[in-house]
């Protein structure tokens, strides 16, 4: 129990305050719901809910898959975090479904727009209590995301510059953070639909609101399954390998690279290359020299775990130019290398 609790608190923290607000949120919404029987409360309790149950999953997820490499799986289980975001997504894919079936229905039968005052008043206090703990949540993840890239987090960076660098993110933390970004935003606009349908009677616009809404996390939907179905097979992060490159080539008896993979494992990154020698005649001592150099150096990039390097004769082709390789070498040509 101990091995699992210090293992629970390697996950990623941003998930679990997430889940434990989503649910709170989905509960009041819930019991906002029932009273008034506002379809746009609908639409954001279903979407709550739905995130409570992702960010749970993925918390567990993201501190399992930081267990150590061991003899069945000697690469660790940095994939499974991919694995358990995929599973997420389908709850976020069929809650989405409800959402925008349960607007459609309501956009062909309205209310009269002409709502109880105190259901009003439940509705829009239930969502200003949402917009802020969710705001909360999303000025968490983005300060996580932020970290992730090695950027400040001060101010109001966590809700602006967070954006530009989502992608240098871990899968949870993205995950996290476009949730709650859907979230927080749904919130506002479910706010404003409700207030819009007291002043006017237009009782559609709650109809409108939950499609909405139901689209954005379709949007979420499409995103984190793309990506995290790519990490799940095994992609490689070209930007590391440009930053790779550099370091290598920096080296000062190293002329080319013959083959450069960068292999993302969950967060974990692991570095294979065949480098070409600017001489031919160093020993096996120097060989290892230069190889602990630059296995030292690459190890200090971020969540780098290992590297393999391997060494070959120099040959009259440049195989690496303008941080890739060229187009004359395919090194998946070359598996006798």
């Amino acid at each position: 129990m101990k091995n699992l609790f210090n293992l629970l608190k390697k996950g990623s923290k941003s998930s679990l305050i997430a889940a434990i607000v989503n649910f709170i949120l989905g509960s009041l919404k819930f019991v906002a719901y029932i009273f008034t029987g506002n379809v746009a409360m609908f639409a954001e309790m279903m979407h709550s809910f739905g995130d409570a149950a992702n960010q749970l999953f993925v918390w567990v997820g993201s501190a399992v898959s930081r267990k150590e490499p061991n003899e069945k799986f000697p690469f660790g289980y940095g994939r499974l975090v991919n694995i358990v975001c995929l599973f997420a997504v389908i709850i976020v894919a069929i809650l989405a479904y409800e959402t925008v079936l349960e607007g459609i229905h309501h956009i062909q039968h309205p209310s009269n727009g002409d709502q109880n005052f105190n259901h009003f008043l439940i509705n829009a206090g239930v969502l200003l209590i949402g917009i802020v703990m969710e705001s909360y949540v999303l000025y968490k993840a983005g300060k996580e995301v932020l970290e992730e890239a090695h950027l400040p987090t001060t101010g109001l960076h966590p809700f602006t510059t967070s954006y530009a660098n989502m992608n240098k993110a871990k899968p949870a933390t993205k995950l996290v953070f476009l949730e709650d970004t859907v979230a927080t935003s749904g919130g506002v606009v479910a706010l404003i639909a409700i207030i819009i349908s007291k002043m006017t009677g237009f009782g559609q616009i709650e109809g409108i609101v939950s499609v909405i809404i139901g689209l954005m996390m379709f949007y979420v939907v499409a995103r984190v399954f793309l990506e995290n179905a790519a990490g799940a097979i095994g992609v490689s992060d070209d930007e590391m390998e440009v930053r790779a490159s550099k370091i290598i080539l920096e080296n000062q008896y190293i002329s080319d690279i013959k083959r450069l993979i960068v292999l993302k494992e969950g967060v974990d990154l692991h570095l294979e290359a065949i480098v070409e020698t600017l001489h031919h005649d160093y020993n096996l001592r120097q060989l290892s020299e230069i190889k602990k150099d630059l296995a030292n150096r690459l190890l200090q990039e971020p969540h780098v775990v290992d590297v393999n390097i391997e060494f070959m004769e120099a040959d009259a082709t440049q195989d690496w130019i303008d941080g890739k390789g060229s187009s004359i070498y395919n090194p998946y040509d070359n598996k006798g290398v």
